[in-house]
């Protein structure tokens, strides 16, 4: 990473949407340089040669030769300190679900404003994550009802400082900021922050704000 930019590069299958998207991050102050793959493979060959490895990865999911499901999981094996943005019109619950289960940092859609989007980076960039807001309150509607929402003997380990930082993640408050909420120390929210990541036994931030909004610890 230059200077606090990101390098990006853009993997998806349709080629005016990967020229598009790059010259709408060539305006982004958070953006350093961006980079083109037509799907997972290319996007593989490209780290490998050296030519470009990206900070972050801005992925679609339905793609040829390897698609985004596998292009993650094969990322966060061998280059985990990529960060990763899926960009897709999918708005499957279930499927949102799995991707930050596999690790993702962030879930966009792909009709999404460009204001979002460079929100999205931002957020990425400060190591946080980011969810589209449609998406957290499809999420919200898809557990009414659901039986099989996370077992309540999870919630019961949970404290109620962990619950009071767990919402300010959800609102999307960097650890910092958290800090300077409940006036205590950006090392004590990085220790509750990793407790309620083992408590709650999510992979990574947006895992949390998953398993926050199944057990109704925030309202959407």
């Amino acid at each position: 990473m230059k200077e606090g930019k990101l390098d990006i590069v853009v993997t998806d299958d349709h080629r005016l949407f990967r020229k598009g998207m790059c010259a709408l991050l060539s305006g982004f102050d958070t953006v350093n340089q961006t980079g083109e793959a037509e799907n997972g493979l290319v996007l593989i060959n490209l780290i490998r040669s050296g030519e470009l490895v990206p900070d972050l990865v801005l992925l679609d999911i339905n793609m040829p030769v390897m698609d985004g499901i596998e292009t993650t999981r094969y990322l966060k094996e061998h280059h985990p300190q990529i960060r990763i943005i899926i960009i897709s019109m999918e708005e499957d619950v279930q499927l949102v679900s799995h991707l930050i289960d596999e690790g993702v940092d962030g879930y966009l859609l792909k009709n999404s404003d460009p204001d979002e989007l460079e929100h999205a980076i931002r957020m990425v960039l400060k190591n946080e994550f980011y969810l589209s807001a449609s998406l957290t309150g499809a999420i919200l509607r898809n557990s009414v009802g659901n039986n099989n929402l996370e077992p309540s003997s999870l919630l019961a380990d949970i404290s109620e400082r962990e619950i009071e930082i767990l919402q300010l993640i959800c609102q999307e408050y960097t650890a910092s900021e958290i800090a300077d909420k409940l006036m205590i120390s950006a090392r004590t929210v990085d220790g509750h922050r990793r407790k309620l990541l083992e408590k709650s036994k999510a992979r990574n931030m947006a895992g949390l704000v998953i398993f926050a909004i199944k057990n109704k610890l925030i309202q959407i």
